[in-house]
């Protein structure tokens, strides 16, 4: 068996181990992301081989909990992708006025970023006291973050540029407060989130939401976990309920396409049709 070929049995069956001894399918991630990150995990773990951390994460839950971090991908921002927001402003908040409660499902949502971003586009829209945010990942340490809502000095000159961008209304000093090269979210926007961890993979859906919000996590995988997915938001979805998706997501030539109607091509928003 030539080495490539071994090096592709190992990470199956590496993989396999993670499933059946912890719950966690990695299995339908996109294969060349994941197998990126084994390796590169396998380096920092000082291991020689793949197969030399099959019997370590078997038996050590924080030699996989180690490994885990290195399958969650946290890159965001505040206001990532301002445009978006701007949508939402002008597009969708309007129609999640007349619900009289909004359920909001933000899924994948790392660090915690994006959700405050939301938060703060829904007060300023006069909506958020009737909102209940659910933010999840499958990833505890990213949730942990999310949850104190601390981020770096260094970002906010860039999110204050792209909270203008998204037609902000008040200044974005009002959100936060800096301390010891730190800004801390402010308090006010947490009172309507509740986090906790759940598994696109794996997990069940969350039902009767009216906007499910997961940008840029559909590209780490492959088809069939994308149709998974997809088919879990639509059916947690209210008739006339929205989704939001990343710039380099679309629901074309997926087994949901026909149940959404496009809102914003750019910014990927989608509304799910009433029943027929």
């Amino acid at each position: 068996m030539k080495p490539a070929e071994l090096e592709h049995v190992e990470i199956e069956l590496l993989l396999e181990a993670i499933f059946r001894r912890y719950g966690y399918d990695f299995r339908s991630y996109a294969r060349a992301s994941i197998e990126r990150r084994i390796r590169q995990f396998m380096v920092k773990a000082g291991c020689a081989t793949i197969a030399e951390m099959i019997p370590k994460l078997l038996h050590d839950a924080d030699f996989f909990s180690h490994l885990a971090r290195y399958f969650s991908i946290s890159v965001t921002e505040l206001f990532r992708d301002p445009w978006a927001y701007q949508v939402i402003r002008e597009k969708v908040i309007p129609l999640l006025k007349t619900w009289p409660h909004v359920k909001i499902w933000h899924a994948g949502c790392a660090t915690g970023e994006e959700v405050y971003s939301l938060a703060i586009v829904l007060k300023e829209e006069g909506v958020y006291d009737r909102v209940i945010i659910y933010a999840t990942d499958f990833n505890d340490e990213a949730l942990e973050r999310a949850r104190e809502g601390i981020y770096g000095l260094d970002k906010i000159q860039e999110a204050t540029r792209n909270y203008q961008r998204t037609g902000g209304t008040g200044s974005f000093s009002e959100y936060y407060h800096a301390r010891y090269q730190a800004a801390a979210m402010d308090s006010s926007l947490k009172k309507r989130m509740v986090f906790s961890g759940h598994n696109l993979a794996t997990d069940s859906l969350f039902g009767e939401m009216h906007l499910i919000f997961c940008r840029n996590v559909l590209i780490y995988f492959n088809r069939d976990l994308q149709n998974r997915v997809l088919g879990l938001f639509t059916e947690s979805l209210v008739h006339g309920g929205f989704l939001c998706l990343g710039s380099k997501e679309d629901l074309r030539f997926t087994d949901v396409c026909d149940r959404f109607e496009v809102v914003d091509d750019r910014a990927r928003i989608y509304k799910k049709k009433e029943a027929l």
